[in-house]
């Protein structure tokens, strides 16, 4: 009976307080399973199982890494899903490790080897120093505004475009089938980085022509040259804090305004609405944040900004205050995903014309 009574109370069921101090633990590490899904990108983990499941110690060799603490962190890397541990020590893709391959249609690796970078890094374990100043924690490490420091630094800039063209090209094709275009003629993709979108909206609507207008050296990378599109395509380099190419019919801000403050916002609208004839529209893609306290991607990129750069997350309706003030008018509103929810604005009826 002892013997029964003491294997009883061996495991015994968390009371709810234990439950949330073990959740409470993990989120406090959650640093750690970052680094993780750094180090996995850095050493093309994913792209070494292409070819089937393999041993820690045989893609150490491939990486050219310590085996056993390479298997420490895919066994603790595999906890979440990301890899999964077979009973003969063999380490296989999952769904969550395949966008962590080189070559995978909506390949995340450049993205996260970035944000495991020590700019990221370092700002974001100054978060407190933000809340507590107002301030931007990156600024207040490294002196200078984040997108002054991605011009100063090439190597480094290479990287970060490069990462946002895999993040814009995870997006792209969502946001290409959602935009109804079939009146429009002509499309220009202000801040369009490398043009991932315009690629995909002038492969989906072949009667369209489009313009990508951005920094003289953002445009330098761009993937706009494929036979498919061409003489449908121009880049234009310029700052969208002073003009855009007018007399499109639709101009596109895609994950532009989440990086500015409200002032800037009202700036680069306002260039736009300038630019715009009566007829035309303005589409905005950002995450927008719902109202209640479920957890958003738009929330995540909030935090993100505060800590690297000066801009914000927002809701529908901080939106829709900026446009307004802009002397634009929402139309509609689409949201094909949590990372994209698109705001379609014409100007003002009183302005237009």
């Amino acid at each position: 009976m002892a013997g029964a009574h003491l294997g009883a109370a061996q495991d015994p069921k968390p009371s709810g307080a234990s439950q949330a101090s073990a959740e409470l633990l993990d989120l406090a590490l959650g640093y750690v399973y970052s680094a993780a899904l750094h180090a996995a990108a850095r050493f093309a983990i994913a792209d070494h199982l292409v070819d089937g499941p393999r041993t820690a110690g045989e893609l150490a060799e491939a990486a050219r890494v310590h085996g056993p603490h390479l298997h420490r962190m895919l066994r603790f890397l595999a906890t979440k899903g990301v890899f999964r541990e077979d009973d003969e020590g063999r380490f296989h893709l999952t769904p969550l490790a395949e966008p962590l391959r080189t070559d995978a249609k909506r390949s995340l690796r450049d993205y996260i080897m970035v944000r495991g970078e020590a700019a990221f890094w370092e700002s974001a374990g100054h978060l407190h120093e933000a809340v507590r100043t107002g301030t931007t924690a990156f600024e207040g490490l490294y002196g200078v505004p984040f997108y002054d420091y991605v011009a100063a630094e090439p190597e480094f800039g290479r990287s970060f475009h490069s990462s946002m063209a895999a993040f814009s090209e995870a997006l792209s094709n969502d946001i290409a089938e959602v935009c109804d275009l079939p009146g429009a003629r002509h499309v220009v993709d202000v801040g369009g980085g490398r043009g991932g979108l315009l690629r995909a909206l002038l492969r989906r609507n072949p009667h369209l022509t489009g313009t990508l207008f951005d920094l003289e050296n953002v445009l330098a990378g761009h993937v706009l040259d494929a036979p498919e599109l061409a003489d449908r395509w121009s880049v234009v380099a310029g700052d969208f804090f002073v003009s855009v190419p007018s007399g499109a019919d639709v101009y596109f801000l895609k994950h532009v305004l989440a990086s500015w403050p409200d002032e800037q916002c009202l700036r680069i609208l306002r260039t736009c609405r300038a630019a715009m004839p009566a007829h035309a529209r303005l589409v905005v893609v950002n995450a927008m944040i719902p109202p209640g306290n479920g957890p958003h991607p738009g929330k995540t990129i909030d935090m993100l900004m505060m800590t690297v750069l000066n801009g914000r997350g927002r809701t529908r309706a901080e939106y829709e205050t900026l446009l307004t003030a802009a002397g634009l008018t929402v139309t509609r509103v689409l949201e094909p995903s949590p990372h994209a929810s698109l705001i379609e604005a014409a100007a003002t009826t009183a302005e237009a014309g």
